[in-house]
């Protein structure tokens, strides 16, 4: 058995603290019970005006506790309390005649308080027996007094309305929680999916570039260094978008991503061909199609050992076309994956797999 710590112990002592301020309100409230204690001191002597003032304390004891047993969501205390202030009521009833369906009040504002359908029609009974059982009780001589029952049901509605109201704000604070869970996670994903893009374009970038410096190291020692600059360049530049996509604050461009890959693509052998101008594209559509065309070339690097590689650009569409293997190794992974989601973000499609002995992918946005 674990012993409680000090933690353990502030931590009681807070939930201890915030229950008896939550109950301050309610206790004031049981002032009202001073109606039903004239009532049992004007109908009941003796022992019994002594029996009526205990049945009133220990009304208000079950009240104050009813009320924690449906903060916690204990079901069974509540039930018991329920019944027990119902059954309490009744008992003062016969000590303090009509003056004790003040009590009623108090069982009302518990039923309503569970959000539970019964609250507002068991209140609107407790109404109805405070106006017609008064007189309809001969012993009594009670007249037709509208008092009790009139304040039974403005407070019913009142605690409806303000129960609502809190069930409301707690529903609110419920949406907003899922709705900032939904926002981290989408940033998470948005975070991913560019350090994926990003990270996997650059990377697949420096190691053509150092791969062709390596061969060229021994016969031209001058282009090699030149190629070895531009490695280190490449990776500040990587290091740079990283920073930028953490921050959101990266900016991909139609006009830099083609140069870009027509430079990677001529590194690694591959004759590339952009066969139309970028102005024709959709300002809109710039940024996208520049994700397009990493993601699309980043492929043909890693999985099609092409000779030839044509970027097709429309106003609302570009396609990328090899002459490779055709594999499916690049149609299913992350990298199209996070392009079909920055494409359906906008109410485009995405093609992608083997055509004509070759690998092509396209994109068109309607």
């Amino acid at each position: 058995m674990r012993h409680a710590g000090p933690d353990d112990l502030v931590d009681e002592h807070n939930r201890w603290g915030m229950g008896r301020r939550r109950l301050i309100f309610p206790a004031i409230f049981l002032v009202y019970l001073l109606e039903t204690a004239s009532g049992v001191n004007k109908h009941s002597h003796g022992a019994w005006a002594v029996v009526g003032y205990g049945l009133l304390v220990i009304f208000s004891a079950c009240y104050l506790s009813s009320l924690p047993a449906l903060w916690t969501g204990n079901d069974r205390r509540f039930w018991f309390l329920y019944f027990a202030l119902i059954g309490l009521t009744g008992a003062e009833l016969v000590l303090a005649h009509e003056d004790a369906f003040v009590m009623c009040i108090y069982i009302a504002i518990v039923g309503i308080a569970s959000g539970e359908r019964w609250g507002l029609p068991a209140a609107g009974v407790l109404t109805l027996f405070a106006l017609f059982l008064p007189p309809a009780i001969g012993s009594w001589h009670a007249d037709f007094d509208a008092s009790n029952a009139a304040s039974l049901a403005l407070v019913s509605l009142a605690m409806w309305a303000f129960f609502g109201i809190i069930r409301t704000n707690h529903a609110l604070d419920d949406a907003r929680a899922q709705v900032a869970t939904l926002a981290a996670e989408g940033e998470r994903n948005r975070i991913a999916r560019d350090l994926h893009d990003l990270l996997g374009h650059s990377l697949t970038t420096i190691t053509v570039k150092a791969n062709l410096a390596r061969r060229l190291a021994d016969h031209n020692p001058a282009r090699a260094a030149v190629e070895i600059a531009e490695v280190e360049e490449l990776a500040r530049r990587s290091l740079a978008d990283v920073r930028a996509a953490v921050s959101n604050y990266r900016v991909v461009t139609l006009t830099n991503e083609l140069a870009t890959a027509q430079e990677v693509l001529r590194a690694t052998g591959i004759d590339a061909r952009v066969l139309t101008p970028t102005d024709v594209v959709d300002p809109e559509l710039q940024e996208l199609f520049g994700w397009v065309v990493r993601e699309g070339t980043t492929n043909v690097v890693r999985h099609a050992r092409a000779s030839h590689c044509t970027i097709t650009l429309g106003a609302r569409s570009v396609e990328i076309r090899d002459d490779g293997l055709g594999t499916s190794a690049g149609v299913t992974g992350n990298g199209i994956t996070g392009l079909r989601e920055r494409v359906a973000a906008v109410g485009g499609t995405v093609e992608a797999g083997t055509v004509d002995g070759g690998w092509r992918i396209a994109v068109e946005v309607p």
